[in-house]
C-alpha cells in the first residue's frame, strides 16, 4: 500500500463470508444468553418451590430451608419422621428456632449435623453422616440453605453407601437440575472433592 492511500475494505465474497461470520457469532451468543436466562430461570424457580425432591420415595427427601409451612406440607405429603439439618445448630436464628419448634409440634425428630459447602467432609465426619442416615427413622428429609451444594453430597452418600446404587446415580444428586455446579473453581466445588475422595471406599474403584 502506498503511503497516504486508504484502506480498501473488503468486498464480494470475502466481506461475504466476514458477515457471515458476524452472524454466526451473533447466533451464538443470543444462543448461549438464552440457554443461561432460561437455566437462571429454573434454578429461581426451584428455590422459590423449595427445591424439595424424592431421592428414595418412602425413604429420603431433600430440599433447601424449610419454612415452617413447607415442613408441614413435606410432613404431610411424605410422612417425613426425621429432619436433617445440615446448616447445624443455630440457636437464636429465627430459620433454626421457627424449624425446631415446627418440628416438635408435628411430633417429627430433629437432628443437626453441621457441614460447610465450601470444605470438604473427613472420612470419619462422612462415616458419621452416613450412620446417621442409616439409623434414623424413615422418611428423612435432609436439608441445607439452597438445597443444592451439601444436600447433593448427603444424597449421593445415602446412594452410595445405603441404597448400593451406581456411580453415576449417585453424582448425579450433585448436578445443575438441584442447583449445584460443579466447578473446580467454585468453593462448593468442595463437596465433589469429598465424593471424589470417598469413592474407594464406597466400592467404586473403576472411576
Amino acid at each position: 500500500m502506498s503511503s497516504g492511500s486508504a484502506y480498501k475494505f473488503p468486498t464480494g465474497r470475502s466481506a461475504g463470508t466476514a458477515a457471515w461470520l458476524r452472524g454466526v457469532l451473533l447466533a451464538a451468543g443470543l444462543g448461549c444468553a438464552a440457554v443461561l436466562a432460561a437455566g437462571a430461570t429454573y434454578l429461581g424457580l426451584q428455590y422459590l418451590g423449595g427445591n424439595f425432591h424424592t431421592v428414595v420415595a418412602g425413604e429420603l427427601y431433600r430440599s433447601g430451608q424449610p419454612t415452617p409451612g413447607r415442613l408441614r406440607h413435606y410432613v404431610h405429603e411424605a410422612g417425613i419422621r426425621t429432619v436433617i439439618n445440615l446448616r447445624g445448630r443455630n440457636t437464636g436464628a429465627a430459620w433454626y428456632d421457627a424449624e425446631i419448634a415446627e418440628a416438635a409440634r408435628l411430633g417429627v425428630t430433629h437432628v443437626d449435623f453441621a457441614m460447610s459447602a465450601s470444605r470438604e467432609l473427613s472420612g470419619l465426619q462422612a462415616d458419621a453422616l452416613v450412620q446417621l442416615l442409616r439409623n434414623a427413622e424413615k422418611p428423612i428429609l435432609i436439608h441445607c440453605e439452597g438445597g443444592a451444594d451439601r444436600s447433593g453430597l448427603a444424597a449421593a452418600l445415602y446412594l452410595a453407601a445405603i441404597s448400593k446404587t451406581s456411580e453415576a446415580q449417585a453424582e448425579s444428586q450433585m448436578s445443575l437440575r438441584f442447583g449445584h455446579f460443579s466447578l473446580p473453581f467454585l468453593r462448593s466445588y468442595a463437596m465433589d472433592d469429598t465424593f471424589e475422595n470417598l469413592e474407594a471406599s464406597l466400592g467404586y474403584t473403576k472411576s
